[in-house]
């Protein structure tokens, strides 16, 4: 003692960005740039209700000379970096703060957490060989796509990072904050050995609120998904599986959603065309538990002009009740297009078309069900969907063979510590199994059968007991399948939802499937849950095949072999092989949708702005408002300076490309519009 001796290594500064001082921001007009202070409201006069305050302003700070912070040196780092998630970035810490932040950062993407900064600048020493080894406790979101595309890159590098340790999700808990959350640990470094891996397996509260812990261990290569054994997160997007999968919509708006009075009231029967725009809309607690029968308002398709023309009253209604929110927002579209939805998803609503009904799944939920959809019901944004009417989808969506694979590759969020579904790593890279695998003829209808059944089941139970839930149900039929005792109130799911019949359809579901893909093998290590160690070696034989799989459909593909899962809609939107050979990842939390932008208005030149990260801003508003693809002389022209500034442009695009937020498009592929 003392444990740490004053070795002059340790430092009081900002631990991720250096900058040489500050200056209030201003536009090219030389205006103060100021945004709502994020806490202040008011009451709106009509409505009533807590809307921003629009005088409540702070200023927004410019960060003069942005670069990466400098770390002492060092033989090891350890620390629990701050969390604040990548979307309250802006709203903790300024917007001058986290441009400035990601101008100097391009390796961590901006859907990243604030803490991968940390990890990315660690991991980077730890491979150049400043220092030996890192150790950081974060959120378990770590393990997330968002988050792991930081380690996914310096874990691929030249030279590589090896994970030597982790631990990817364990309760926290601090009796004194009153915090309970989930986190990983990490420690890595530039020695190829082999790599330890806890996984918690039993977790048991004292009276004092501490959490003991039961641990798998592990020995091998972790993954930059924390896992080890099947390298689940290397498998690669398939082409049959493209176009079809979406997160759901972002309104961003209370005021979108209403119910039957109200939708009465601004003239549903009274108005010619206004029902056509009033939706049904589902969450994923609508999904998952009780329906809320809730309506969206949704203008997708109409200018301002037109939605004030034809739909006075509903025009009033988000004008009085959503405007007052979006004014307030970040994003330049969102606030431009204020009457329709944060994320309207036109990609889906394409994709949906002609279809009677689609596939939904909670993303987060403590059981992964998949249920029919009808095609006129918008999902949210916490409803990952499929757009496949074929029952045969649902039946290998709902099999083991796919739960445990989602399980593997998806991640985990929230204290409940649920899993959550992300369409890019569950779904895409998913192989479906096919007449090479052993699916027959007999086997695609039997398939098709219970799946129908399945989902019929559910609903005609839900029917008759309005009380039912699915996560009611599959709480019921998890205590079934591990021969649990049920209590009273379990005693009357099961007799409600007749859960042993739906566990009889589920049973010869995976039955069915594993058939399919010519695994029968597997059967019976993978239907006792009562023996967990042979089970979990069965589930990892599973998921190594399934990534074999994955790479033998990624071969043929790249020969020009695709197994399309809608071939009739597939092969004519999603374009050549070639060049779904070349789409990158798409990023989990948001796609950046929008309408149908009207007709390019003049545009107003403005002056190149001075600092780069102003610079990629500055481009990256211009893509974003055009409501056109631009090339790169259309770019130039929206700016005047002096000088050699048009030499940049190139490499801000290329940056933005790279950070998601634009993309090529055109014939040529020598336009650009907003990522």
């Amino acid at each position: 003692e003392p444990v740490i001796h004053d070795y002059g290594n340790i430092e009081h500064r900002d631990a991720v960005l250096a900058y040489d001082g500050q200056e209030l921001m201003r536009n090219a007009a030389g205006a103060l740039v100021q945004r709502w202070d994020g806490k202040t409201y008011k009451t709106h006069p009509v409505t009533g209700e807590s809307v921003p305050d629009e005088t409540a302003l702070v200023p927004q700070w410019r960060y003069l000379n942005p670069r990466a912070a400098e770390w002492p040196a060092a033989d090891f780092i350890v620390g629990n970096p701050p969390f604040i998630g990548n979307k309250r970035m802006r709203e903790a810490l300024g917007d001058g703060y986290v441009e400035a932040l990601r101008g100097t950062a391009a390796a961590v993407p901006d859907t990243a957490d604030f803490v991968m900064y940390w990890w990315d600048h660690a991991a980077s020493l730890v491979r150049n060989g400043a220092v030996r080894r890192f150790g950081l406790i974060t959120r378990n979101s770590l393990t997330m796509i968002f988050n792991r595309k930081v380690v996914e890159a310096h874990c691929g590098a030249t030279p590589p990072l090896h994970i030597a340790f982790a631990i990817p999700d364990h309760p926290w808990v601090d009796s004194a904050e009153g915090a309970a959350v989930r986190i990983a640990m990490t420690v890595a470094t530039r020695d190829d050995t082999a790599g330890r891996m806890l996984r918690p397996i039993a977790e048991t509260e004292s009276d004092f609120g501490e959490v003991a812990v039961t641990f798998r261990e592990r020995y091998g290569t972790v993954h930059a998904d924390l896992g080890v054994g099947a390298n689940v997160g290397a498998a690669q997007r398939l082409a049959a599986n493209q176009g079809l999968s979406f997160m759901g919509m972002i309104p961003l708006g209370a005021g979108f959603w209403i119910d039957d009075e109200v939708a009465r009231a601004l003239g549903r029967e009274t108005v010619p065309g206004l029902s056509a725009h009033i939706r049904r809309y589902l969450n994923g607690r609508d999904l998952m538990a009780s329906p809320r029968g809730v309506l969206a308002l949704d203008f997708f398709g109409l200018s301002e002009t037109d939605l004030r023309a034809r739909f006075p009253a509903a025009y009033q209604w988000v004008l009085d009740r959503v405007k007052p929110v979006r004014d307030k927002d970040n994003r330049a579209s969102r606030r431009v297009r204020w009457w329709t939805f944060a994320e309207a998803v036109p990609k889906f609503r394409t994709a949906v078309q002609g279809l009677q009904r689609y596939i939904g799944t909670s993303e987060t939920a403590k059981h992964r069900v998949f249920v029919f959809i009808e095609s006129d019901v918008l999902p949210d944004q916490k409803v990952r969907v499929v757009t496949v009417a074929d029952s045969l989808a649902l039946g290998f969506l709902s099999s083991d063979c796919h739960v445990s694979w989602s399980l593997a590759t998806g991640g985990r969020l929230g204290v409940g510590n649920d899993p959550v579904y992300n369409n890019t790593r569950c779904f895409e890279p998913f192989p479906f199994p096919h007449d090479d695998t052993g699916l027959t003829s007999a086997l695609t209808t039997r398939l098709r059968t219970l799946a129908e059944h399945l989902d019929a089941h559910r609903k005609t139970q839900q029917a008759a007991h309005p009380e039912l839930t699915l996560t009611g149900m599959y709480n019921v039929l998890e205590k079934l399948r591990r021969a649990e005792p049920l209590n009273a109130k379990d005693k009357l799911i099961h007799s409600q939802g007749l859960v042993s019949v739906l566990k009889s359809l589920h049973d010869e579901i995976d039955a069915a499937v594993l058939a399919a893909y010519g695994w029968s093998d597997l059967q019976s290590a993978l239907t006792d849950p009562t023996r967990p160690e042979p089970r979990a070696a069965a589930v990892e034989t599973l998921l190594e095949r399934l990534v074999a799989l994955n790479a033998r459909r990624a071969a043929e593909e790249a020969a020009g072999t695709v197994r399309w899962l809608r071939p009739e809609f597939q092969g004519k939107t999603a374009g050549s092989q070639a060049a779904l050979a070349g789409m990158p990842e798409a990023e989990v939390e948001a796609e950046e949708t929008t309408a149908p932008a009207a007709p390019a208005a003049p545009f107003v030149t403005a002056p190149w702005p001075v600092g780069l990260p102003e610079q990629i801003k500055a481009v990256a508003e211009v893509l974003t408002l055009s409501g056109r693809a631009l090339t790169v002389a259309d770019l130039e022209a929206r700016f005047t300076a002096r000088g050699r500034w048009r030499d940049r442009l190139p490499t801000i695009i290329d940056t933005l490309e790279a950070l998601g937020r634009a993309r090529r498009v055109g014939p040529n592929a020598d336009r650009w519009q907003a990522g």
